[in-house]
């Protein structure tokens, strides 16, 4: 069923008025639209000379189903032909879009349009990331099951995105909570287990009280508290599923210098992933001698010099005195608090056969994560105190040679090597051997997956008394979700309590047994959506290797940098795991990373209370904003659109008010995709967008009725003035050409290539009447504008391309006038005006002080306009005129300089 908000855009009888504005929650009232209206050129035949809001809203109605359809369909692959890949982060389905959604899939589908119109198979695939706590908790909430939750949230969403006309390839959807997606999530778990990366084991967890779960450690605020629900977290210890992600931590540390930049986000990742030169030992324990079946991890600082080892150090936190461990009694009888303690335990390495004593630490935590480590006194001067208090033996194991270079000694068949080479030959040998080795940092812990909830890819393990932990066999996957008639939020997993879907047999001995009731966590789901989108709708496999080698990596993703840490890292983790199992081609899934601002909203708030307002409830009328009815003087500050904080701004609002094409400009203009939008409809980009349309109509407009006025065009016609008027023309189309393609595809500055979209306009707008009746440099600049224009604003491109090619008289051959605007080939710069070698360096002085030199094409040196906007828009002038006021500008008439004149 369609929404009405998508009737006002393709019904061209009617108007339609929202009462409050809540598209799903309201009624709309009708009129029908009278006949004398004005209409549009592609209704009647007959160009409309203003673009107003009828003629806008004629223009968006007539357009809008006419070009939002065409990424809908997978046609055959050409894997001859490039391919461009284009992905924005897929929502988790709330049931309600933001001006945020708004921003990250209006950029998306800019680049989507822009690259397809150069001639690649694009793809702009759309899903939903649709498992996790929210959805229950409004299942608990509400007396409903997620499933119905979700998919209504997933329907009226969808109605949303279709009333911004983007161009979603939507028969590549997927879903998260649905078996055949979630069935190669369970598929890739069983490959990971079966690789020794999956395993379960006890550990001290971050327990949600309210939300009845368990956190990652990511997921925990500064304060202690839950990510989602707010609650001050518990610690538990319990059994749980976790992935080793500390495999690949170095893979993935090293494989970032091949990626391009990332706009601090590589930072963050390496930051993330730490040093990686250490690596986990496995140990095995005893006491007295004994094997007590107990096993422990430990990090090594320095693993090359592991023969050298004098103890293990672990923390008083950790869960051998805590948890459900038969040596629980043994290390809280010999613990002394405040005192290293030596203990009746020893731990067997089980790579060097060595055995060393266990301490418990008098400290109360250790560098980064860490909660073991292995004491290595040659290497480290605090484990060396550590092991002369205590009186622990140890070897030497490091000598240095007279040139200063070090090797080993004592250490058996490494010894003679070189610290490097044993450290490449040990940490070899210990993967060999499936004991540790993995080059990993001190800041990491492995990924805790497990959740003690419902609404989530259930683990595919089957838990018997004789056999273990068993993989569900493949071909009995997918484990699907069982009914469960209602949810209480209360008392661990929902599913422990589904008795008929818990009871099971054994794959192996077909004995009676149980299956794992944890569930995984949402971010696994959305570790690996990327490649499932190269082929959506394999029921064989999660996805074909050739298509995944064909559209992987992403070239461009798009999304928020609250998600630049933990959920990159989680994709590139089951990336280079995929490409370990010789599923695909690629280790890094994304190639370039674009991340997108906050758009932010005033917020006024009571200092007294700290209660938000509503803006009904602001007087402005004096020089500060302050409350109606107290007067009390309120703090403003600029935040994240919130519902909660009354600063929201509705999507459907905004359309409504001023139209798709607006919306998009705006969002496209206000500011580099980085940076935060500070949203204030009075005084931002809004208006000055709006004027823009209706110049570029006007330049439409005149000629249009230029060349319908009988006169016929004859570039022979033009004097020498009017050809030198032509060429400055054509000088600036290709310097609009080269700069608006640069800008789409290096940095994204959109905002930057607009402004030379604009610039060509207005110097169109300059040109004498003649000009555009006998110029080919004129009406080759107006359609190449009107491509240009096209991916950022498709509805009235779409409309002033009709127009134009249906003049009398064109004198512009080259382009494909039979066709619409996007499907255009996208503009080249004309050879000639590249063969121009001439390049002037231009000085720039700012409050007349030397800054640095620009370099502009000779054939613009003398513009001041676009001298200006080469400055502005340069590195340069991002470092030394951003956010400043510039109130004058001077281009020197004799010499290559430039003054700025800005407020200090």
């Amino acid at each position: 069923m369609q929404s009405t908000f998508h009737t006002f855009l393709t019904c061209p009888s009617y108007w339609e008025r929202p009462l409050n504005g809540a598209l799903s929650r309201i009624k709309w009232q009708k009129r029908l639209v009278p006949r004398d209206v004005r209409s549009i050129y592609s209704e009647t035949g007959k160009w409309e000379r203003n673009y107003g809001l009828e003629t806008r809203q004629r223009v968006e109605s007539w357009w809008y189903s006419r070009i939002k359809d065409q990424f809908n369909k997978i046609a055959d692959i050409d894997k001859s032909r490039p391919k461009f890949y284009v992905l924005s982060m897929f929502p988790y389905p709330s049931g309600k879009l933001h001006m945020g959604h708004v921003r990250v899939y209006t950029i998306s589908d800019t680049i989507a349009r822009f690259q397809k119109m150069r001639g690649m198979q694009v793809i702009n695939p759309m899903g939903w990331d649709a498992f996790g706590l929210p959805a229950e908790n409004a299942a608990i909430e509400h007396e409903l099951h997620p499933a119905n939750w979700t998919q209504s949230n997933i329907q009226h969403m969808k109605e949303q995105f279709s009333a911004l006309g983007l161009s979603f390839s939507w028969d590549r959807e997927i879903t998260t909570y649905l078996p055949d997606y979630y069935k190669w999530t369970q598929y890739l778990f069983i490959k990971l287990y079966e690789a020794g990366l999956a395993y379960q084991n006890e550990a001290m967890v971050n327990w949600d009280p309210v939300d009845q779960t368990v956190l990652a450690n990511e997921q925990v605020d500064e304060n202690g508290c839950s990510w989602r629900s707010g609650a001050k977290v518990e610690k538990k210890y319990l059994k749980q599923w976790f992935i080793k992600t500390t495999a690949y931590a170095k893979a993935m540390l090293d494989s970032l210098s091949d990626l391009p930049t990332w706009y601090g986000i590589k930072e963050m990742q390496a930051n993330w992933l730490g040093d990686c030169t250490g690596c986990n030992f496995e140990f095995m324990l005893k006491v007295n001698n004994i094997p007590t079946g107990e096993r422990i991890t430990a990090y090594a600082y320095t693993p090359e010099a592991i023969s050298g080892a004098s103890h293990l150090y672990i923390l008083p936190s950790h869960r051998l005195l805590h948890g459900n461990s038969c040596l629980k009694e043994v290390f809280q009888k010999e613990f002394v608090p405040g005192k290293d303690s030596l203990t009746s335990v020893t731990a067997v390495n089980l790579f060097t056969s060595q055995e060393i004593p266990v301490v418990i630490s008098a400290k109360s935590e250790c560098e980064g994560y860490l909660d073991a480590k292995i004491g290595i006194p040659c290497t480290r001067p605090d484990d060396a105190e550590v092991a002369k208090n205590l009186g622990l033996s140890f070897e030497e194991v490091i000598e240095t040679l007279p040139d200063g270079s070090e090797r080993l000694i004592n250490s058996g068949e490494f010894t003679g090597m070189s610290r490097q080479k044993a450290l490449n030959a040990i940490t070899q040998q210990a993967r060999n051997k499936g004991v540790g080795g993995h080059l990993t940092s001190n800041k990491l812990k492995d990924w805790l997956i497990s959740r003690q909830r419902y609404w989530g890819t259930p683990i595919p393990i089957i838990h018997c008394q004789s056999c273990g932990p068993v993989p569900v066999p493949f071909e009995d996957l997918p484990v699907k979700l069982p009914s469960i008639a209602s949810f209480t939020g209360k008392g661990g997993s929902p599913l422990a309590s589904a008795s008929h879907w818990v009871n099971c047999s054994c794959p192996r001995c077909k004995a009676p047994a149980r299956r794992e009731t944890d569930t995984m966590d949402t971010f696994v789901d959305s570790s690996w959506y990327y490649l499932r989108y190269t082929d959506p709708h394999n029921s064989e496999r999660p996805f074909r290797k050739d298509l995944a080698d064909y559209w992987m990596p992403v070239d461009l993703y798009i999304g928020g940098k609250e998600h630049a840490v933990m959920h990159l890292y989680y994709a590139r983790f089951i990336s280079h795991f995929c490409h370990n199992q010789k599923l695909t081609k690629y280790k890094e899934p994304f190639y370039k990373l674009l991340v997108q601002g906050l758009i932010k909203n005033r917020t006024f708030r009571l200092e007294s209370t700290g209660r938000y307002l509503k803006r009904e409830e602001v007087d402005f009328t004096g020089p500060e904003p302050v409350h109606i009815k107290t007067k009390e003087k309120l703090q403003v500050m600029w935040e994240k659109m919130s519902k909660s904080k009354h600063n929201g701004i509705e999507p459907e609002e905004m359309v409504q008010k001023y139209g798709i094409d607006t919306v998009r400009l705006y969002i496209l203009f206000a500011a580099p995709p980085e940076q935060d939008i500070l949203w204030d409809a009075k005084t931002d980009a809004i208006p000055g967008v709006q004027r823009w349309q209706s110049r570029l109509w006007h330049l439409a407009t005149k000629l249009i009725e230029a060349r319908n006025s009988g006169s016929l065009p004859s570039p022979r016609l033009l004097n020498q003035k009017e050809k030198a008027e032509a060429k400055r023309i054509w000088e600036r189309k290709n310097l609009a050409v080269s700069e608006v393609t640069e800008y789409f595809l290096k940095d994204y500055l959109f905002h930057t290539a607009i402004s030379y979209l604009m610039g060509l306009s207005n110097m169109l707008s300059q040109a004498s009447p003649r000009l555009l009746l006998h110029s080919v440099e004129y009406e080759d600049a107006l359609a190449t504008l009107c491509i240009m224009l096209a991916p950022v604003a498709p509805h009235i491109a779409s409309e002033i391309w009709k127009g134009l090619s249906h003049i009398q008289n064109k004198l512009c051959t080259h382009h494909h006038w039979d066709m619409d605007v996007l499907q255009q080939p996208w503009p080249t710069v004309d050879p000639e005006y590249i063969q121009q070698p001439d390049i002037v360096e231009v000085s720039v002085l700012i409050n007349n002080k030397p800054c640095g030199k620009i370099s502009v094409p000779q054939q613009v040196a003398r513009d001041a306009d676009v001298v200006r906007e080469l400055v502005v828009q340069s590195k340069l002038g991002t470092e030394h005129l951003q956010g400043r006021t510039i109130t004058k500008f001077f281009l020197s008439p004799r010499t290559a300089l430039v003054n700025f004149l800005v407020q200090k």
